[in-house]
């Protein structure tokens, strides 16, 4: 069965997010669950739809990024709907400044998004949000006229229409633009914000959450899931009071987090399993972070995975052949691949990472411009990575990663936590055991050998 290389490659796009409820990319979509922990998007599907349907939930979720969490929660999205509720999902990173980001910030971004998905749900005046709103505009030197607010620069921001809504929609989405690109125009809305964070928080669940639920109920919906993607994405540069700012957002600002009165599912970056204070984090949320581990690989005895194998055969080879079965596509390999054992040894040196993954393939792909695909350019491309890997390990790190090669596991040192971020070290769970590995690129590199 032939394949053309073009389809393949754009099929192989590392930087594609699998929407499982598109028919197309349903075809692509391979349940990692049995070799990733268990059901870890139907345990949180299950703590909204089974156990609180009627009352706010709030989920952490995290994950290597990369390792797919953005189409579990699209997956996640769509069997809620299925379900029966109104899912807003949005990508943090399109409304916030990933390298500076408040609390206050994180809120706009959820009320925007709330009320831009609820346009054609008439939710009556929300004239104490609309006043916040209008005091941050005032605050940005902005001209205000009713609903509609005039920015320096910008323009009139906001519609005049009878749905205020729309309107808040606009406003918030065109105030929080300029601020993600101006760090002065940031600051002054954050200082405005910070001491009014109880109150905003009040007027989105009064105004905006709570008549909203209504109105949907009323239409038939069970409720309303806000998942928040990507905010797993902030750096951990330090505030300028000197707090790192994932521990600000996640420990300090927990409260925040947790008020809003409907079902919320967060992202969090992995590296604050590591923190210092992660301790106070899991008592500050009412459930424990859920964690995407990677698709294993190896056994934690060095032996192959046999099962984590096969599955990220199948992600590789459904791309090609989306419409034959397991044992068909198996049949073809050799179409794409000189032999099943380079598609195994691609799918072994991507540690399970599945971006990682994709990502080597379609390099791969570009060196070699044909059909089939030879194990030496892969192996060529294998040393490229580790070469270019290798250049920002320091001495203290190499030590480190020795450590993880033998104990298979991290404690809670900085150090580790840098590893973790940097996908040097992975973290794997299968039938019930978890541990931690070396990034499969770096095996072979003569300093672990020592």
């Amino acid at each position: 069965m032939k394949v053309e290389l073009q389809t393949f490659f754009k099929a192989t796009n590392p930087s594609r997010t699998l929407v499982v409820d598109n028919p197309e990319d349903q075809k692509f979509y391979i349940d990692f669950s049995p070799v990733r922990g268990g059901k870890i998007i139907e345990e949180l599907k299950d703590n909204i739809t089974f156990f609180s349907p009627d009352e706010p939930t709030c989920a952490l979720f995290t994950g290597h990024i990369g390792c797919g969490k953005s189409t579990e929660l699209l997956r996640l999205k769509a069997e809620l709907e299925a379900d029966g509720f109104h899912v807003v999902y949005f990508e943090s990173s399109e409304d916030l400044e990933m390298a500076d980001v408040d609390i206050g910030d994180v809120l706009l971004a959820i009320a925007r998004r709330i009320s831009q998905s609820l346009q054609t749900v008439q939710l009556g005046k929300l004239a104490g949000l609309q006043t916040l709103v209008q005091g941050a505009a005032r605050v940005l030197n902005a001209e205000v006229q009713g609903v509609r607010i005039k920015v320096p620069n910008l323009g009139d921001v906001g519609v005049v229409s009878q749905n205020d809504t729309v309107s808040l929609a606009f406003g918030i989405g065109e105030i929080t633009a300029k601020t993600k690109s101006d760090a002065t125009m940031r600051q002054r809305l954050n200082q405005y914000l910070g001491p009014q964070k109880t109150q905003l928080l009040q007027v989105i669940n009064q105004e905006l959450i709570e008549p909203a639920i209504a109105k949907l109920k009323q239409q038939g919906k069970k409720g309303l899931v806000v998942i928040v993607d990507n905010l797993d994405r902030i750096d951990n540069s330090p505030k300028p009071w000197g707090r790192p700012q994932q521990d600000y957002l996640f420990v300090d600002q927990a409260e925040c987090l947790t008020k809003l009165h409907c079902h919320l599912v967060y992202t969090m970056p992995l590296a604050l399993k590591f923190s210092d204070d992660y301790g106070v984090l899991t008592q500050r949320f009412p459930e424990r972070p859920k964690i995407l581990p990677m698709v294993p690989v190896q056994l934690k005895d060095g032996s192959d995975c046999q099962a984590g194998i096969r599955l990220l055969r199948q992600m590789v080879l459904a791309r090609a052949f989306p419409d034959l079965t397991e044992q068909e596509r198996l049949e073809n390999c050799t179409e794409i691949f000189d032999n099943l054992e380079s598609l195994d040894y691609l799918c072994y040196r991507s540690g399970g990472h599945v971006r990682d993954l994709l990502k080597l393939l379609n390099d791969w792909i570009k060196k070699e411009r044909t059909f089939p695909l030879s194990r030496p350019t892969l192996e060529k491309l294998v040393r490229q990575y580790r070469n270019e890997m290798t250049l920002r390990i320091s001495d203290n790190q190499w030590e480190l990663l020795r450590q993880v090669q033998q104990r298979k596991w991290v404690s809670d040192d900085q150090g580790y936590e840098l590893l973790i971020r940097s996908r040097l070290v992975f973290e794997y769970y299968y039938q019930d055991e978890s541990w931690f590995d070396v990034n499969p690129i770096l095996v072979d590199a003569q300093e672990l050998q020592g």
